[in-house]
């Protein structure tokens, strides 16, 4: 974890409660984030893992508690603001349609990280970081194998360096030699502040601390 740390915290979530077809699914959930620091998200299945990350993107409004990200709260006012401060990888990431060269240039289009599109000349480095051909760059997304896919959907990322890392079983298609290069990188990215929800120990033991989440059942007890 990176030393020197502000005054708030880079994610806060609060007493944070989630619904969905009147059934909470997540109630009186709190978690910080100190910038710098990698926080592992597990759980079974059906607890609410991917809607964290979906609350810090502003995806999810709770019906109850609060959730700021960089000291902004996350709501209608901020919510442009906080995306541009964070990354987001899926377990099975929509690029949309092109060529690998064309799906890492698309983000730089936009206005907002017009001023990045240099960060496109190390795309080649992180394609022979990953263990990718460059070759790569010239293949249709849609040849792409699962691994291929989470590998670039990663490398997106880097590329728009935002500060906040989200990854949702974001290489649950490699392999274990892969993997590890995967949790080394954020590891060893002192600036990135990462939760990574993921059941693979690669990125268990490259948190600093790591959190389970309780099935909805268990959270309900003792709170109504």
């Amino acid at each position: 974890m990176v030393t020197g740390q502000p005054d708030h915290p880079e994610i806060e979530m609060h007493d944070v409660g989630i619904r969905y077809d009147g059934q909470w699914i997540m109630r009186h959930f709190s978690l910080r984030l100190a910038r710098g620091e990698k926080v592992g998200l597990s759980g079974p299945s059906g607890v609410g893992k991917s809607t964290v990350l979906r609350c810090v993107l502003g995806l999810v409004e709770p019906a109850e508690g609060q959730v700021r990200v960089a000291g902004m709260p996350v709501d209608g006012q901020h919510v442009w603001e906080v995306r541009r401060k964070v990354a987001y990888v899926a377990q099975e990431p929509d690029l949309g349609q092109g060529t690998v060269r064309q799906i890492l240039q698309r983000p730089f289009q936009y206005k907002a990280n017009a001023h990045l599109r240099s960060n496109l000349d190390r795309a080649g480095q992180w394609l022979d970081h990953f263990n990718l051909s460059q070759s790569l760059l010239e293949k249709d997304m849609s040849t792409l194998s699962g691994g291929e896919k989470q590998r670039v959907a990663l490398i997106s990322a880097i590329l728009l360096d935002r500060s906040i890392v989200l990854l949702d079983e974001a290489s649950s298609a490699l392999d274990k030699e892969n993997k590890q290069k995967v949790a080394e990188f954020f590891r060893d990215a002192p600036r990135l502040t990462v939760l990574a929800v993921s059941h693979d120990a690669e990125w268990q033991n490259f948190a600093d601390r790591n959190v389970t989440l309780s099935p909805p059942e268990a959270e309900e007890d003792g709170h109504d």
